[in-house]
This record gives C-alpha cells, structure tokens and sequence, in this order.
C-alpha cells in the first residue's frame, strides 16, 4: 500500500486516517542556504511543476477508477502519493522549516522531512462531489498559504537574523505545510479524511512518545496567533487583489477603441474563470 515516504503495513489501520506530516524541531541553519533558499531550490521547483502536469491526467483516470473499484487503482495511487511527498518536501525547504536540500528522490527513507498517507476505500458518492466537498478547504488552505506567502519576505529576514525559525512561527508554518498537504491528499483521493486541525492537535489522546515535532503538532499561543494573521492576511490579500483587477478592468474598459465589442470582464465572469481550475488554488513559490 502507497505512502507518501514509505510502506505502512496494513493491519490495525482506523476508519479514517489523516494524513501525518513529520518535520524535526527548529534547529539552527546555514545562513548562506536561508539566503539563496529559493534560488536553490528552482530545480525543485521545475520538478514539481511537471510532476503536477502528469498529476492531472492520473487524477482524471484515478477519478474514474475510484467511482467503479471503491479506490484509486494502484499504480496511480502510487504515482500520486509520492507527487505529495515531493511536494510537501520542497514546500517545508522553502517555507524554512528544514535546513537540508529535499533529494531528487522519490521516497527517500533518510530525509527529515516525511509524509505518512494510507490509501485504502473510498466513499463512491465523496468520490464523485469531490470539487463540490473540497470547496470549504480549498477557500482556508488558500488563505493561509496566501497569508503565509504575503509575509514571507519577513520570515525569511527573521530565520537570516537570527540563523532559526523561532519556536512561534516554526509551528504556525508547520501547521500551514501540514493543512496544504492534507488538502492535497484529498484533493487527490489518497485519504477520505477531509482536511482538519489546522490550529494543532490540542484535545486528542496524549501518546507515549511525540513521534517528531509535528507529530503530535501541539501550537503555542503565538503559534496560533499567527495561523489567525495568515488567515487574515490571506483574506486582506485576496479582497485587494479583487479591487485592482475590478479597477483595472473598468480602466481598460473605459480606454477600450470606440466600436470594439470586447467589454471589460465582470467579477461573476472573473470568479467564474479562477473556480474552473481548482489546482491553482493557493499560492506557491
């Protein structure tokens, strides 16, 4: 059975398994690394856009094959659980969660970053109002990676002062990286748990032993205080976003040559246009 980093074997599984994300704790970093990190990481960042590309066929046919088989047939199963371990590997690198470069690897066993899924059956009806169900998450998971991606810039000035993430904000990153890889996850038919605790794991069952700093993912008042700023932020961004494309449009449509029968797009028609292609939602580096 596909993981997002490795074999999970199949007994004493729940009913409803969310998606895990396991990140070590804030440690130092290598200045110079947090300096170039997004300039390091383009290969990445090319990777993953054409693992997305093939993504989208294997969705399309995994969709199909969910509503007859109850799953997702397995080799598509396993090409789309390691598309969200890759991804959540360099997403946690340039969000500055980890110091160590994400390998070209498809499941590599040694890097700190992991992604725990468990596919297994899925509800048929879930399956097929999918982009109806996903709709609720896709507005937070946009918000609070817009959020995060507005300031950015001072994240990244913070972690080069300082050589870390603080303990605050490391934990507020990691509970965003954590909800966007669960929305994918489900987005993608790999868990039929819909995407949830964003603000931590405070209320569930104390464990023995914390599996990694992520695992359980216990905030701090100030951690959630900042999950509260990116969803703000993420809301401001977009309602300003709206207004200059609402103001540029009416500009244009007023300058536009007198005779031409191209009018200026509405918002409906606009908020039409950005819904038709739910894989852009949210931002990324």
């Amino acid at each position: 059975m596909a993981t997002g980093s490795w074999q999970v074997p199949q007994g004493s599984m729940p009913l409803e398994f969310l998606p895990e994300l396991d990140v070590p704790k804030a440690g130092p970093q290598r200045r110079w690394t947090i300096l170039l990190r997004w300039l390091l990481l383009i290969p990445q960042f090319v990777v993953v856009w054409v693992l997305g590309v093939l993504a989208i066929p294997a969705v399309i046919v995994g969709w199909f094959g969910a509503l007859f088989l109850g799953r997702l047939p397995e080799p598509i199963e396993e090409y789309l659980s390691g598309f969200v371990g890759w991804d959540t590997r360099v997403r946690a690198s340039a969000m500055l969660l980890v110091d160590d470069y994400p390998p070209f690897a498809w499941r590599p066993e040694d890097y700190p970053v992991r992604v725990e899924l468990r596919p297994g059956e899925l509800n048929r009806l879930a399956v097929f109002f999918r982009l109806i169900l996903m709709i609720p998450a896709a507005i937070v998971q946009s918000l609070v990676l817009s959020g995060w991606y507005a300031i950015a810039f001072v994240v990244w000035l913070i972690a080069l002062i300082l050589g870390r993430m603080p303990e605050p904000l490391f934990g507020a990153t990691a509970a965003t990286l954590r909800y966007a890889m669960r929305f994918g996850a489900y987005v993608l038919m790999l868990t039929p748990a819909y995407p949830k605790r964003l603000f931590g794991d405070d209320g569930l069952p104390p464990v023995a032993a914390a599996r990694s700093a992520t695992r359980p993912l216990i905030l701090s008042g100030g951690a959630k205080a900042l999950v509260v700023l990116f969803l703000v932020l993420g809301l401001v961004s977009g309602s300003v976003r709206a207004f200059v494309d609402d103001d540029n449009n009416g500009y244009y449509g007023l300058r536009a040559p007198r005779g031409s029968s191209t009018a200026p797009a509405s918002p409906r028609q606009t908020s039409a246009a950005t819904a038709a292609n739910p894989l852009t939602a949210g931002s990324r580096p």
